[in-house]
């Protein structure tokens, strides 16, 4: 990413995660500050970023990765918090309630378009993206051609400001997601 920035290039991620490890082998390697720092570090960037969600994207995992300008999510893909199994879990006490955790959720892509916390649903081949590679490519071509157009029109300053607006907005379902 830092390369990116110095050669003014843009950052696309993409985000498939069931969330990060949450063992307390994974906090004493430092999993919660290594999420924290990549955060920093992306808000701080002066160059476009553009975050698609391909599959799960749950918990610190998906967070990490998912601090951009715009945020795309494929239609069969979901963003969470939390996992829904994980939420089941600590919820019923009982991993096999995900899809009532799933539904309460409000995870799929549908729901966060609807919720102002995506810009875009990625319409996917029938059957799935795995179905029709192409098909598929060409689709994230198009998206990503029109987002960075319009993103790369402004100014370092402006995409760090927009990012943050993007995201101080989030949760408040009245004001929506510029």
């Amino acid at each position: 990413m830092n390369m990116a920035a110095r050669y003014g290039r843009p950052v696309v991620t993409f985000i498939d995660t069931p969330g990060a490890w949450c063992a307390p082998e994974a906090e004493e390697r430092g999993i919660s500050e290594a999420i924290a720092q990549n955060q920093w570090l992306m808000s701080q960037l002066t160059v476009p970023i553009v975050s698609i969600i391909t599959g799960e994207g749950a918990s610190g995992g998906a967070i990490a990765l998912g601090l951009g300008n715009r945020v795309l999510m494929l239609e069969h893909s979901y963003y969470s918090v939390i996992a829904p199994e994980s939420c089941a879990s600590i919820l019923y006490r009982d991993p096999s309630k995900a899809s009532e955790s799933a539904e309460a959720l409000q995870i799929t892509a549908q729901d966060a378009h609807r919720l102002g916390i995506i810009e875009e649903v990625l319409p996917e081949p029938l059957g799935g993206a795995h179905r029709n590679f192409g098909a598929m490519c060409m689709t994230l071509e198009e998206s990503l051609d029109r987002h960075l157009n319009e993103l790369c029109h402004l100014d370092g300053e402006q995409l760090k400001e927009q990012r943050y607006q993007r995201f101080r907005k989030l949760g408040d379902f009245d004001a929506g997601v510029a």
